[in-house]
Parts: structure tokens; sequence; C-alpha cells
């Protein structure tokens, strides 16, 4: 049977994140990949111009309309802007019986824009966290979750990882791209106890859609039928390769995207 995942998540113009970055990881890693997009951008390289949300009545259509048909093996979740929209999916998963969610708590953009309104994070705490198998924060938006300060070593990292996975998610994933040091070490934590994935820091500014393919490639893996831990650990070689290859391409002017294609592209 074919793997399918589908990706909830606001669209990127410049092609280097949200639901395009989610279906090219799909497809980089063999999975059919659908999508229900729940906000438009104008967005590049350099920065966020403009955001325009896709009313929640037509966020349910979508979920809807994919559900109905596809048999869905993974969900990623990204990008909900607004709290109508958060309650939307959150019954849509509910209703369609969804349990594989990965949800990447998407709130500022590579550039610093923002790109979650206030008034949505509680929602998101409150609503969603509960329903996610897995949920990917990077340190400001681990942070951001708890209100408090951003993580500047790995014992902090642990602490907010335990501290999000008591707000309801089966496992927590707090990724340090955003620390400092040689390793870029993510932490995952969940009733089992803590692990670490770590992998040498690159030195690129192409960091323009990491988060979101992390997440996706974790989906993908929990639609392929991985393990959690094999999953994260498949994601993590496929973004470190990802922003390793990231130089070899020429977009923009700002912060790139990562490589989704170095291993087919020539």
């Amino acid at each position: 049977m074919t793997a399918i995942a589908i990706t909830i998540a606001g669209s990127d113009s410049g092609g280097g994140a949200g639901i395009q970055a989610d279906l090219k990881t799909f497809s980089a890693l063999g999975v059919y990949g659908a999508s229900v997009i729940t906000a438009l951008t104008a967005l590049n390289t350099i920065g966020v111009q403009g955001i325009h949300d896709v009313p929640h009545s037509f966020v349910t259509q979508q979920i809807d309309s994919v559900f109905s048909d596809l048999t869905v093996n993974a969900v990623k979740i990204g990008m909900l802007s607004q709290p109508a929209v958060i309650e939307a999916v959150a019954e849509g998963l509910v209703r369609h019986e969804a349990t594989q969610v990965v949800l990447d708590p998407v709130m500022v953009a590579a550039s610093g824009d923002r790109l979650l309104a206030p008034r949505a994070v509680d929602a998101l705490r409150r609503v969603l966290l509960p329903m996610a198998r897995l949920v990917t924060p990077n340190l400001p938006e681990a942070a951001a979750l708890l209100d408090e300060p951003l993580a500047q070593e790995e014992q902090a990292m642990c602490r907010q990882a335990e501290r999000i996975l008591a707000l309801g998610p089966q496992a927590v994933l707090v990724k340090g791209g955003h620390g400092t040091g040689h390793e870029s070490t993510d932490v995952l934590m969940d009733q089992q106890g803590m692990r670490r994935f770590a992998a040498p820091r690159i030195d690129t500014r192409n960091t323009h859609g990491t988060g979101c393919t992390l997440s996706s490639a974790i989906a993908a893996g929990l639609a392929k039928g991985l393990s959690l831990d094999d999953a994260v650990a498949a994601a993590k070689s496929f973004i470190h390769a990802a922003i390793a290859a990231s130089d070899q391409l020429e977009i923009g002017r700002g912060h790139g995207p990562v490589h989704h294609f170095r291993a087919t592209w020539s």
C-alpha cells in the first residue's frame, strides 16, 4: 500500500518552507503527499511581505475532502495563525480519527517575521498539543509555549521538553538548531525518558524551511511504519544532508532553502 502523509500548513510563495517544503520532503522520501492550506503568504528568502488567512470553514472542507478519499497514514501540522483555524483542524483530526500527528508549532520565520498571532498561542497550547504524537518546537518556540526564557544549554532544553510533555503530547522533540557549539543537538522526550540526536553544526545561511522539512520528514517516516525513534533519526539524517547540500543551490538573496532533492538532482 502506498504511504500517504498530509501536511496542514501555510503556503510559502518562495517555495522553501511551509506546504512546498513539506511536499518536497514527502516526495524525496517516497511518500505520497496531500495538503490542506491554512494560509497564503507573500514570502521569500528575505522575509514575509503579507499573510492571507484561509477561512476556517474552507480549511474544514479541505480536511474532509482529503480524509474522505485518501487513507492518510500520518499528519504534519505547520502554520496555523488564527484560533478559529486551530479549532477547525483539531475538530477535523478528531472527526477522522487521526493519530500519527506531528505538530510543528510554527511561530516565527527564519527571517524573524512573526507567523502566529499572539492570541493563537494559547489555542495551540490548549487544543492541539494534547492531540500530537510528537510536537517539534525549536528553542524560541519552546520558550514561547512555556512563557520562559530561551534555553541556553542542553539541560535547560531537557527541562523545557519535560514541561511541554506535561501539556499533553505523547512526545516532544526540542530542536537545537538555534543553539551554539559544534553540534546541533535535538532532545526527544516521552514517557520512556530522554534521547538525544546530534549532528555537526553546518555553517550556512541557507536555513529557510529547516523546521518544516524536519517535521515533515518525521511524518514521512511514521507514514512508512517506522517507530518514533527511527523516524526522528532518519529525519535528522535527511535534514542534515539537505542543509549540507544547500550551498549547491543559488536561490534568493536572503536565507535560502535546503536541498530537498540533493540525492536525485545532478
